[in-house]
This record gives structure tokens, C-alpha cells and sequence, in this order.
């Protein structure tokens, strides 16, 4: 989460990205999946999927901004990650985390036990 507030803290538009990781739970290469607007960003489980299952990943870490500052999820981004963590586990990926980075800091997932 360290590496990845400075980088999206102060961006403009949502992005959602992927970091997708091998059985060591090493970075194999970090995917934008989307860019969208102030509020919002579309993220379909198909994009997500390919992508990881094209690097031959094992598990993978969602990473999206909240350009308002605020990095508490709203009630879509809850549903996105139980639909993508729905989505990966039937392909035998591991969902590691969803971090959401606003400008006071970020808010887990995993640390949240919500996944």
C-alpha cells in the first residue's frame, strides 16, 4: 500500500488497477484496467481474468483511487470485489487484497476482513 498511495493519491479520474502476482507472491507486472470518471471507473470480471490468467498468475491485489479523497468503499466497489473475488476463485486465483487510495491514506479489504 506504500508504493501504491503516492501514485494514485492525487490522480484526477478513478483508475482500477491489477498487480498480479506468481506463487511466491512476487509482482509479475501491475495492469491498468480501467480509467473512468471523478466518481467512478467500469471494471468487468472478464478484463480482470484475462489479464491474470495471460501472465500465468496465481493471485492477484485490486488497487483503485477514490479521487475525492476518501478511501472508504461505497457500496459498488463492495459488490465489484465480491464479484471478482467470485470470478477468480472459480479460475483457482487468489484474491490477496483490494486497496482503495484516497489523499488521508487507504482502506483494506483484507484488513477489514471483507474478503
Amino acid at each position: 500500500a506504500k508504493y501504491y498511495i503516492p501514485l494514485l493519491k492525487d490522480l484526477k479520474k478513478e483508475q482500477f488497477r491489477l498487480v498480479l502476482l506468481n506463487i511466491k507472491n512476487r509482482i509479475i507486472k501491475e495492469v491498468m484496467v480501467s480509467q473512468g470518471s471523478l466518481t467512478s471507473s467500469i471494471v468487468h470480471p472478464r478484463e480482470v481474468l484475462k489479464a491474470a490468467i495471460k501472465a500465468s498468475a496465481a493471485s492477484v491485489i485490486f488497487l483503485h483511487n477514490h479521487p475525492s479523497g476518501d478511501p472508504e468503499p461505497s457500496i459498488d466497489d463492495i459488490e465489484i470485489t465480491n464479484r471478482l473475488c467470485k470470478s477468480c476463485a472459480i479460475v483457482g486465483i487468489s484474491v490477496l487484497d483490494h486497496l482503495i487510495v484516497g489523499e488521508g491514506g487507504y482502506f483494506s479489504f483484507r484488513q477489514k476482513n471483507m474478503i
